[in-house]
């Protein structure tokens, strides 16, 4: 049972894309409504896409630099805050903390996709021109 859990998160961690689609799935099927899947299977998949960054910066750059993505994930955390102070004038603090999961969400989700796309253009050229 324990490799079966390991397995899964390792995949997860390698792969989060997969793992926001099998949330998705998973979601979509037991509450039958497209838009709450969506905010389930992001809500879900953050944490495996700051991982995945994470891995990608060490493979690409042979660099350990999760402490620069927990400032940055600090950061957001405190720009959210800010903000919603600014807007509302008190802090509702279930809604910051939503706002700040999935604005993490979207900054990983694109910070990966960016290191794939930049890694796999890396070692091609390096495949071709060597």
């Amino acid at each position: 049972m324990e490799f079966v859990v390991s397995a899964f998160v390792a995949t997860f961690v390698t792969l989060p894309i997969l793992g926001y689609i099998v949330f998705f799935t998973v979601a979509k099927q037991m509450t039958k409504n497209h838009r709450r899947s969506v905010r389930i299977a992001m809500d879900l998949s953050t944490i495996f896409f700051i991982f995945a960054v994470n891995y990608l910066i060490m493979v690409i750059w042979n660099k350990q630099l999760f402490w620069v993505l927990m400032l940055i994930v600090l950061t957001i955390a405190c720009t959210v805050v800010l903000v919603h102070y600014k807007v509302k004038q008190e802090i509702i603090f279930p809604k910051v903390l939503k706002g700040f999961w999935r604005l993490n969400f979207a900054c990983f989700f694109c910070t990966y996709c960016a290191l794939v796309l930049y890694g796999l253009v890396t070692r091609i050229l390096r495949v071709l021109l060597f």
